[in-house]
This record gives structure tokens, C-alpha cells and sequence, in this order.
């Protein structure tokens, strides 16, 4: 069973018993098998002679001993074993001692490790704990305002992309940036100019035509503009409750009050935001853009170049299509980058001033009792946590002792 579970004989300790018992004539090879021998196991082996009932129960354990040494001295073969301390449970009980001892030399570099990790996650636990509020009204006071304004700066972080708790806000939102763009690109040259082949017309000869085609593809994206700006929000919200759960854990009034108070704002700030959103549609229905850019643009399109100069031989140098490319060109280009902005804006950067300003109007007339409330759950965990801190501490002092 040992080969089975320790097959290079490092960690098994032999123990032969009932030397009384063995055949005569078989002494040499039990002795071959104690002194290594055999089956060769580092730590070696030892013999003891197994106390009978009556050796328990009717002598004290000082002659029990004595009669076991007794044997080992007067045998003819085993007698040896004494010299080389291999014999006797006196021996034995020696030779197991060290061997824990050794084994706990061994695990204590490891175990101090293990204790000064345990004190270092237990303390950074009772960090999220805090103090607690101090319980005389004054120093209540200036907790709060502590506690207020470390959300407040946290916020004023977030927005400017050095916050970083869980993810990265900026990374997330410039997946949906990159997204908008792509699906702006995928909308563009292709589709208006298959949705309007065979509608050619000389320059603007039919400009309300050029027009409604130009509108009604613009159109288009003003649904995927709004599910932008709601995936923004839908970001923005939820790195905003990371940083209230992450300042005011412990505080279930205040986290209530400030989870209102972001709802609110974020509803009214999208509410802003669609209202641009719409207006900047209505700009796109007026079809303008300067003549340096249309001509750069439709140049870059019809891969022939034109000046101010050439613009009233337009109905003979371009067909429709190439001017309705270049048009909705420059459209996708100030939307790819207005929108992106204006939504940053409006439901992040606005709202977090907004948030901080009304979190820090908490100071004026407030209950501090009632928002520094703290849930039983909360002390009781800051207690275990403390003892729990007192243990390790201690433990590691006195195993500094051993190492």
C-alpha cells in the first residue's frame, strides 16, 4: 500500500511489529528489511513490540516501556537495533516527533506567506468597511463631507477617463463610436447609389429630386442614432453605480438618494441629448455644405478634379449620382463625429457636474444620522473582520519566532 502512494519511498515511515511473533530462523531477513535493505524508504524503518491487553490494563506505562526494552536487550538478533535507536516505541515516537518537526520547518516559510496574504485581502476588506461614522454630531459632520466629496472627485474622474474600476468607461465607449462609424460607412456609396440608379440628371437642373433622395436616405439614420445614444446610456449608468457602490457600500440611504438622483439626471440628459439629436437631422434636411469641401469630395468621387471656377458646367462634368455620393459623404462625416460628441456631452460630462453638484447640495440641512445610517449586517461584518485581523496578527508575530 505505501509503494502504491509512495512509490520513491521520500515520505514513508516502516513500522515492523510483533518482533515476539516471527519464525525462527526469519531474524536476519527482518533484519535485512529494518536496516534498508530491502525496500530502501528514506526515512527508514523501525521495529516496536505490541503491547497484550493485559500490558495495558493492569501495569503502568513506565514498566510497559520497560519490559519492551527489556525484550529488545535480551534478544539475540534485535539487540542491535537498540545501539542504532531503530527499535522500541520510545524510538518511535522520537523519530515521528522530528519528523513533524521537520515537516513543519518546512511549511512555515509557506505558511507565513499564506498568513501575511490572509492580512493583506482582511485589510483591504475592512478598507471597504471603513471606520464607520464617528459618533459625535461634529465629527459626523466632516465624515459626511468626506464621504460626499471623495464621490464627488471619483465622478469628476470617471468623466475624464482616469477612474478606472471594473472596466475601462472609454474603452466601452469607443466600441459604440466605432460601431456607429461602421455602420455609417456600410450605409453610404453603395446603397444611395443603387436605391437611385437610372435617376441620372444634369447638375442640379432637378434640385428638389436631388434633394428628397438626399432627405430620405438621412433619414435613415436617425434610428440607429438613438440606439446609440441608449447604448451610451446604458454604459455610462452602469459604471456610475459602480462608483456609488464602491464609495457608499455601507451607507444604504445615501446609495439610495444618489441612485434616485442618477436616474433622474441621466432621463433629463437624454432627453437634452435626443432634442440635438433631432435638431441636427433637421440641419442635415438643409443640404448645405461649403463649396471647398463638395468640390473635394466630389473629386475625390468622380476621380476628376473641379474648381469654383467649373461649378456652372456641373450638368455637363458630373452625373447625379457622383453629387449625391458626395453629399451624403460629407453628411456621414460630420455625423460620425457630432454625435459621438454631442452624446459625451450631454450624458457624460454634464452629467457628472450635474451629480456632483447636487451630491455635495447634500451638506445643506442634511439628516447626517440618517444618511451615514449603516446596516447591522455592515458593523457586525467589521467586527469579524477586525478580530479576524487581531488572529492573523498575532499568529504572525509568533511565527516570525521560528523562521
Amino acid at each position: 500500500m505505501a509503494q502504491e502512494v509512495d512509490p520513491e519511498g521520500k515520505r514513508t515511515v516502516a513500522i515492523l511489529t510483533k518482533p515476539d511473533l516471527i519464525d525462527k530462523g526469519t531474524e536476519k531477513s527482518v533484519l535485512a528489511i529494518v536496516h534498508n535493505e530491502v525496500i530502501p524508504l528514506c526515512k527508514g524503518y523501525t521495529m516496536v513490540k505490541c503491547r497484550g491487553q493485559q500490558q495495558i490494563d493492569d501495569i503502568s506505562l513506565e514498566q510497559a516501556t520497560q519490559i519492551e526494552r527489556d525484550f529488545f536487550q535480551n534478544h539475540d538478533y534485535f539487540r542491535c537495533l537498540l545501539k542504532e535507536d531503530k527499535a522500541t516505541i520510545k524510538c518511535l515516537a522520537i523519530k515521528l516527533t522530528q519528523e513533524l518537526v521537520d515537516h513543519i520547518k518546512k511549511s512555515l516559510p509557506h505558511l507565513d506567506e499564506q498568513i501575511k496574504k490572509h492580512l493583506w485581502d482582511k485589510r483591504n476588506e475592512l478598507k471597504e468597511c471603513e471606520g464607520g461614522p464617528p459618533q459625535d454630531p461634529k465629527g459626523a459632520k466632516q465624515f459626511l463631507t468626506q464621504t460626499l466629496k471623495r464621490f464627488s472627485d471619483q465622478i469628476t474622474s470617471l468623466s475624464s477617463g482616469e477612474l478606472i474600476l471594473e472596466e475601462n468607461l472609454f474603452a466601452q465607449l469607443r466600441a459604440e463610436f466605432k460601431e456607429w462609424n461602421d455602420q455609417l460607412s456600410r450605409s453610404k456609396t453603395s446603397s444611395v447609389s443603387q436605391e437611385n440608379r437610372g435617376r441620372e440628371l444634369p447638375g442640379f437642373s432637378n434640385y428638389k429630386v436631388f434633394e428628397t433622395v438626399l432627405q430620405k436616405h438621412v433619414a435613415k439614420l436617425n434610428k440607429p442614432a438613438n440606439d446609440l445614444l441608449r447604448g451610451m446610456k446604458d454604459i455610462i449608468l452602469e459604471h456610475l453605480l459602480d462608483v456609488v457602490n464602491h464609495c457608499f457600500r455601507n451607507y444604504s440611504v445615501l446609495k439610495n438618494i444618489t441612485v434616485s438622483k442618477i436616474n433622474n439626471i441621466l432621463s433629463g440628459q437624454q432627453e437634452k441629448a435626443e432634442q440635438r439629436i433631432s435638431e441636427q437631422f433637421k440641419m442635415e434636411n438643409l443640404i448645405y455644405t461649403q463649396d471647398p469641401i463638395f468640390l473635394k469630395i466630389l473629386s475625390e468621387i468622380g476621380n476628376e478634379q473641379f474648381s469654383k471656377k467649373q461649378l456652372p458646367m456641373f450638368d455637363k462634368k458630373c452625373k447625379y449620382s457622383h453629387m449625391l455620393e458626395a453629399h451624403y459623404e460629407i453628411v456621414v462625416q460630420r455625423m460620425a463625429d457630432q454625435l459621438p460628441m454631442m452624446i459625451t456631452l450631454f450624458m457624460l460630462k454634464e452629467t457628472a457636474e450635474v451629480l456632483s453638484t447636487d451630491i455635495l447640495g447634500l451638506l445643506d440641512g442634511a439628516n447626517v444620522s440618517e444618511l451615514l445610517f449603516e446596516d447591522s449586517d455592515v458593523s457586525k461584518r467589521r467586527k469579524d473582520l477586525r478580530d479576524h485581523l487581531d488572529r492573523l496578527t498575532a499568529a504572525l508575530a509568533a511565527l516570525t519566532e521560528f523562521i
